[in-house]
């Protein structure tokens, strides 16, 4: 076990025997088991764990009797995101799930303490019990996730019965999911992308499509189906589309139609060519509908979010109906 210093003003270890050898990183995991690899690395690369006074590398090599000391504040190594008490609109809710309406800007939930203001510390603040539901306090409930810049539906559970049924829902494909985005060029009627991704390695912000044929080694890919139909179109070269997504990738809707030449409109990331943004200080993409099955007596439930009105305004003024 490792031994915390008593007395000390800041967070201490020191390095038992059991761990001479061993490399920094691995250790500060191991004293903090509840921060993410990601959040303890950039820890590290902030100059916050001290290894004997000095600022620690992740690589360094440890001996028995070094002394770990973190030296950022404190309240950033909590267990659980911090309550953070602002406004976000319930669509729908009972004693077994909770939908809201979830704003651009805002994001699903954070790594540690240090991130502040995402739907997790509404979550905190609001319902202090959802923390011990799912799979971890810093996704209390939480069944999907939305970009920060995407608006919409986010549904989590209030218990954790409700969170496995609707989890296996999720894996047996039977919540289906439906968003908006403006794209730009003339989109076909309608189309499927059934294109595995991956993470770009040489941005780890990024995915990417994995083309039939391309190997890469060590790298993991997901599965990734998406249905699209048009439901407007405008001068210049611009889509309005229906999208159903089949499965549920980090960043799949924005990969999948910048793969096919169709951009999502004001996506930094993905659109980089395109820098017209129709005044938008966001993407234009919106979860708008959830159809489940209830996960206490399995009746269907339909849900539907409202587009923001500065999604609405931009069609307004592209003259697409919607």
């Amino acid at each position: 076990m490792v031994d915390q210093v008593g007395g000390a003003k800041l967070p201490s270890w020191v390095v038992p025997p059991e761990f001479a050898g061993r490399r920094l990183d691995a250790f500060a995991r191991h004293c903090l088991p509840h921060l993410s690899r990601r959040v303890s690395g950039e820890a590290l690369a902030e100059k916050l764990f001290l290894l004997d006074g000095r600022p620690g590398r992740k690589g360094d090599r440890l001996v028995a009797g070094n002394l770990l000391v973190f030296a950022g504040p404190v309240d950033w190594l909590a267990e659980q995101p911090p309550p953070a008490v602002f406004e976000l609109p319930i669509v729908y809710e009972d004693d077994s799930i909770l939908v809201v309406d979830k704003p651009a800007g805002v994001a699903t939930h954070g790594f540690s303490a240090r991130d502040v203001g995402t739907l997790a510390n509404w979550l905190a603040a609001r319902r202090p019990a959802l923390l011990n539901v799912g799979k971890s306090r810093w996704e209390p409930g939480l069944l999907n996730r939305l970009d920060v810049e995407t608006s919409g539906l986010v549904l989590i559970a209030k218990t954790q019965a409700a969170f496995d049924r609707l989890r296996a829902q999720f894996r047996r494909r039977e919540i289906d999911k439906t968003y908006l985005a403006l794209v730009w060029r003339d989109a076909d009627a309608e189309g499927v992308i059934d294109l595995p991704l991956a993470h770009d390695a040489g941005d780890r912000r990024r995915m990417r499509v994995m083309r039939p044929g391309l190997k890469v080694k060590r790298q993991r890919v997901w599965p990734a189906l998406t249905r699209y139909r048009k439901l407007g179109a405008a001068r210049g070269g611009l889509s309005l589309l229906e999208i159903h997504m089949a499965t549920g990738v980090t960043h799949q809707i924005r990969v999948h139609l910048a793969a096919i030449g169709h951009p999502i409109v004001g996506d930094a990331l993905y659109g980089t060519d395109k820098t017209e943004k129709f005044a938008l200080a966001r993407h234009f993409l919106h979860a708008k509908g959830l159809v489940l099955c209830h996960p206490d007596d399995r009746r269907r439930l339909e849900i539907e979010a409202e587009l923001p009105r500065e999604l609405r305004e931009v069609l307004r003024r592209l003259g697409i109906k919607y």
